[in-house]
């Protein structure tokens, strides 16, 4: 059995990597939100486009103004004003200054711009206070950006701040890659769906519509296959529907020792190669990874049946995998930080464990606070609000209150 940081290892490995030309999709700006980009952008704009102020103020010649200061201004004659979106059609001479505003194109010849409070205008003169700095409060093209060199890289993921960009450059479409296909179902007998009346033994199937949401959340496009019963043959038929749809497959339940845990057995009889049947952690030791010897080479995640465990083997394992998969060259990894640990924290020691709770900021520095009641595997009560999980090492057994734990952030 596998240690987690191995199984997480062998997991990532068997990540493919997405073809550039076959796996994209062209899409208008607008519903590019989330998206990981497929190819690098350039643009043929200068950023800014041109030399402009960035300042309310008045655009001169700094060698008119080198030596001004409060006590003996020196007077320039204001011969224009320059609003924004105006391309000035003069050239500023000695002794001239132009009234100008933010964002607007300096005109020839002014290479400063004076900030408005630290002048007097006076009838068609202004009076300047200062010595500013030679360039003071002018932004220069292509001072940020250059024409034809990279604008962004491909394989990351486009939010608001990229979008931003890409607007700015006129790039009202961009090629990025297909959202993943992430096939989804449980098994067993006891599952009913949530409209459905519950009789003595039932459990309501709280697992697809949790794994549904984290397949949405992580970027990829969930495959809802419903409940099987533990049935081998609808098991098999299932099983063979979602490797044919999916690039990733996610069961819940049947992957442990039980009379009634088929999984493994299907998977081997349609070919597959186990990478995984169990991991050295609590929650979520039965752990079932498997991957096909077809074109497409789906990987399989067959997760336990408690909605804990599920989560957990999720957050830890999977979300990465499709995040890596969706195209993302950094950032898919799980993230961990160091932080104080506002409760006392226990485990037997002879699996890594991970304790649920949430993060607060407690003067300046993060704190984890475990979440309250049972931490048990099928206890799905206290898991709302959760934006963090403890991990303790195999073999340690107590953290104090005060003391550092690890913590692997969730997404909220």
């Amino acid at each position: 059995m596998p240690s987690v940081r191995d199984a997480a290892d062998i997991i990532f490995n068997l990540v493919p990597t997405l073809d550039s030309q076959q796996d994209t999709e062209i899409v208008d700006l607008w519903a590019a939100n989330g998206r990981i980009l497929a190819t690098p952008i350039n643009s043929p704009l200068d950023f800014p486009h041109w030399d402009n102020s960035a300042m309310d103020g008045y655009a001169v010649r700094y060698a008119d103004v080198q030596n001004s200061h409060a006590e003996q201004p020196v007077s320039l004659e204001i011969v224009a004003e320059i609003p924004a979106g105006y391309q000035p059609k003069f050239t500023l001479q000695p002794g001239q200054a132009a009234r100008i505003f933010t964002g607007a194109v300096m005109p020839s010849g002014g290479d400063t711009v004076v900030m408005q409070e630290k002048t007097r205008p006076e009838n068609n003169r202004v009076l300047i206070l200062t010595t500013p700095k030679p360039g003071e409060f002018v932004r220069l093209k292509a001072a940020y950006y250059q024409a034809g060199t990279q604008l962004l890289p491909a394989n990351i993921k486009l939010n608001a701040a990229e979008i931003a960009i890409l607007a700015a450059s006129q790039c009202p479409q961009v090629k990025v890659y297909r959202r993943p296909r992430v096939a989804i179902f449980s098994t067993g007998d006891e599952l009913v769906t949530p409209d459905q009346p519950l009789q003595p033994g039932q459990i309501v199937d709280s697992n697809q519509y949790a794994l549904a949401a984290l397949v949405e959340q992580s970027g990829a496009e969930p495959i809802l296959l419903g409940i099987v019963k533990d049935n081998p043959i609808a098991l098999k038929e299932t099983i063979t529907k979602a490797i044919a749809n999916a690039d990733i497959v996610i069961s819940s339940g049947g992957v442990s020792v039980g009379d009634y845990d088929y999984v493994e057995k299907i998977l081997a009889s349609l070919g597959a190669k186990i990478h995984i049947h169990s991991v050295e952690m609590r929650p979520g030791k039965p752990l079932t990874v498997a991957t096909f010897p077809t074109p497409q080479a789906p990987i399989y995640f067959g997760l336990p049946g408690n909605p804990a465990a599920v989560l957990v083997t999720f957050w830890r394992f999977v979300q990465p995998v499709i995040q890596k998969l969706a195209g993302l060259a950094q950032g898919w990894e799980p993230v961990f930080v160091k932080v104080r640990s506002h409760d006392e924290l226990r485990s037997d020691g002879k699996r890594e464990s991970y304790i649920w709770g949430s993060l607060h900021l407690i003067d300046g520095l993060y704190e984890f606070h475990k979440a309250g009641g049972s931490h048990s595997s099928g206890n799905l009560m206290n898991l709302s609000q959760t934006n963090a999980i403890a991990v303790l090492p195999l073999g340690e057994t107590f953290i104090a209150s005060g003391e550092d734990v690890l913590v692997l952030q969730l997404p909220i």
